[in-house]
């Protein structure tokens, strides 16, 4: 189930993604000192319950970063890497997987993309809004889901689902990329791109 959201809307919100995702590939270009590119091939509104379902298997394992957000936006922003994805990364910064390093440079790079991916909603908004320290946790997606998310939303406020292509210097890497506003964040987003209802 879809929200109703226009396909203009939808147009605008993929736009804000890209527009974040290239800040993203440059910091994390920065970072890794090699070409970064980082691609939004799709953007869905869903209830926050269909959200979680559509990022893959409950019991799939999964290193999840979470940011909060705060100011004019009440909102969640949680990354997510599937095993594969996340030790690809731990190479490329030079981490071995199973270190309890790797914990630490995902939560990294979880908060270059996601505070990017933030900072590039402001600069179009004009929303007053910043990144809280990102937290991060290995565990099967459920469980993050639910211990993270638990109090911030509710099953049907609307999440921004945005599966990320990342590619470092031929390395590819999925990252999936909810954005949980407070209620009624979505369409506040929108009537600030002035594609309100």
């Amino acid at each position: 189930m879809s929200t109703q959201f226009t396909e203009l809307q939808m147009d605008a919100l993929r736009e804000l993604a890209n527009i974040g995702s290239g800040t993203a590939s440059t910091a994390l270009a920065a970072l890794l000192g090699r070409p970064v590119d980082i691609s939004v091939p799709s953007a869905k509104a869903l209830p926050f319950a269909d959200a979680v379902d559509a990022s893959g298997p409950a019991e799939r394992v999964v290193t999840g970063v979470v940011i909060g957000v705060m100011g004019d936006l009440d909102a969640t922003v949680l990354l997510m890497l599937g095993e594969s994805d996340a030790a690809t990364l731990c190479g490329l910064l030079g981490v071995d997987p199973a270190d309890e390093m790797a914990a630490s440079a995902l939560g990294e790079i979880g908060n270059i993309v996601g505070a990017s991916y933030i900072n590039a909603l402001a600069a179009m908004t004009g929303l007053d809004i910043e990144p809280e320290p990102p937290v991060s946790a290995t565990d099967m997606l459920a469980a993050i889901v639910a211990t993270v998310l638990a109090g911030r939303a509710e099953g049907d406020d609307i999440a921004l689902v945005l599966d990320s292509n990342l590619v470092v210097e031929g390395e590819d890497c999925a990252i999936s990329f909810l954005l949980v506003p407070s209620r009624g964040g979505v369409e506040q987003l929108l009537t600030r791109l002035g594609l309100g209802s």
